[in-house]
């Protein structure tokens, strides 16, 4: 059933609510000191997960349209990318200036000897191009093109994951149902490719 605009704004109104519910919880716990002994990493890991978890759930709005038959999921698809992209960016201001201290020297060696912290910068780097051509304006500047770039989310999930499975240290066991559902929304996009390849 097609939803009325009052529907759809609804709709979305609850669902930022929800996404920026854990930033408002983050604040409260800041501030009310329940963020453990180290509460800058706590911050630090807690946008991270947040970031991997907007990410793969906007990554699942295409193939939610195609298992129900609806095209209304991809209405929330492009502000839930942009709250994946909001807690990355988090994520990275929180490690920079809180668990640092803006010491740009040795940050910049992080950058530069460690594997986990090359990746995961590398994927906010991807990302920001895509948050900032991810209104209508851009797409029809764009044109194919917006596909095209838009398509390195793939990718960007990717050495996200990657970046998880360092940072603990302890393999795929410890992310493996982030790397599940990932696997499951490569293999209906595959499916999907491959469908629209075959001859009619």
């Amino acid at each position: 059933m097609k939803m009325s605009a009052k529907q759809r704004l609804i709709s979305k109104v609850l669902l930022f609510s929800v996404l920026f519910m854990p930033c408002l919880w983050l604040i409260f716990a800041a501030v009310n000191n329940q963020l453990g002994a180290d509460p800058a990493k706590k911050l630090v890991d807690e946008t991270g997960l947040l970031a991997i978890q907007c990410l793969l759930l906007s990554l699942a709005m295409t193939p939610l349209k195609n298992w129900t038959g609806s095209s209304q999921w991809i209405q929330y698809r492009r502000m839930i990318g942009l709250f994946a992209f909001f807690y990355v960016l988090l994520h990275f201001l929180i490690y920079v200036f809180l668990l640092f201290g803006a010491q740009w020297a040795f940050i910049g060696q992080e950058l530069t000897k460690r594997p986990y912290i090359i990746v995961g910068f590398t994927a906010f780097i991807l990302l920001t191009p895509l948050a900032i051509t991810s209104t209508a304006g851009w797409q029809r500047r764009l044109k194919r093109r917006w596909l095209l770039l838009h398509k390195l989310v793939y990718l960007i999930a990717i050495l996200a994951l990657v970046h998880f499975i360092w940072l603990k240290k302890l393999g795929i066991v410890a992310v493996w149902p982030y790397a599940l559902v990932l696997f499951i929304l490569f293999a209906e996009r595959l499916r999907t490719y491959f469908r629209k390849k075959q001859p009619i």
